[in-house]
């Protein structure tokens, strides 16, 4: 497969060809290459590459060939939003995906106990969060691993009970839900791998990630909060493991673009917004320009910074840590 056999030296190769299959035969994709004017030969390197708006995902269709969607995953957005939509050819492609994404920083999810406190994602159909997550708990040889609507006394108990045999535990959860969580049923999660999805969905107010972390670390006896960075548009994941600096897999990269020209593209350790090269994303579109503020830094990795405010892009009101 394409994707397992990525590495930094055949990446440009990889990522040339599937822009070239993308801009002949993803209608939208090219639509938007013309409006550009941009030819649709391959560009000399990846600074070149048109990003697609990730706002498409919303408005359009974004589909490489012609084919019937297996699954599409949906954005939950707040209400009156409209939600992004994924068309998904092959679910089996995106799950083995994300396991190969995650095995690279933390082994097989298979070996370990995954606890998956997603709320905002379990009471809507379309998360491709959860897909990931139920995916994870199926092929785990620990009979604790599943997901916690709102049981936080049935939560608390798989936590213990994955404390006292000493096995690898993933407590997975969106932001707001961990936050309750900590506040109820403080306790000493040393040795526990807590992982943050992000995400207030509106329920609480927006938190920084550093507050969010030093939060969670005091009442979870942890020193380090790992978070996922992921979103419905994307079929990879990256992940960070407690610095707030995110690793992407070989098939994903990251660029920043400038917040007032989107066709300039920064140098390392500028901030601008995220552009990324999701080479899993081969029957949709591989180059999504997100609306997420970042830095890159000289060895690949990134942070997140904040995000645009919908309303005035140029006038960049952001959260910002």
């Amino acid at each position: 497969p394409l994707l397992a056999n990525l590495n930094e030296a055949n990446f440009e190769a990889a990522a040339k060809a599937v822009f070239s299959y993308q801009a002949a035969h993803n209608p939208l994709y090219a639509q938007y290459l013309e409006l550009l004017g941009h030819s649709i030969q391959s560009p000399r390197s990846k600074v070149q590459y048109p990003f697609l708006p990730i706002s498409f995902f919303k408005s359009h269709l974004v589909q490489t060939g012609s084919w019937e969607a297996e699954t599409i995953f949906s954005s939950s957005g707040t209400t009156g939003q409209t939600p992004s939509r994924h068309l998904v050819r092959q679910l089996k492609a995106y799950l083995d995906n994300t396991r190969r994404g995650f095995t690279q920083y933390y082994g097989d999810p298979s070996e370990w106990a995954v606890l998956a406190l997603l709320p905002a994602y379990l009471e809507r159909g379309g998360s491709s969060l959860v897909a990931m997550a139920d995916y994870f708990i199926q092929h785990s040889k620990h009979a604790e691993s599943g997901f916690f609507l709102n049981d936080f006394d049935a939560l608390r108990a798989a936590l213990s009970a994955c404390k006292s045999k000493s096995c690898k535990t993933l407590l997975l959860g969106v932001s707001f839900a961990l936050l309750d969580f900590a506040e109820q049923f403080p306790m000493d999660l040393s040795g526990v791998t807590v992982m943050e999805t992000g995400g207030m969905k509106g329920k609480r107010p927006e938190l920084t990630r550093e507050a969010l972390h030093a939060y969670l670390n005091k009442r979870f006896h942890t020193s380090t909060i790992h978070s996922e960075y992921g979103m419905t548009e994307l079929l990879s994941q990256a992940y960070s493991n407690g610095n707030g600096i995110f690793r992407t897999p070989p098939w994903m990269k990251i660029l920043i673009r400038d917040t007032e020209d989107p066709f300039t593209i920064l140098g390392n350790n500028k901030t601008g917004c995220i552009n990324v090269i999701d080479l899993a994303n081969i029957y949709s579109c591989s180059f999504i320009a997100t609306q997420d503020l970042g830095k890159l830094h000289e060895n690949g990795s990134f942070e997140v910074l904040g995000r645009f405010d919908k309303s005035d892009v140029r006038g960049c009101n952001l959260m910002v840590e």
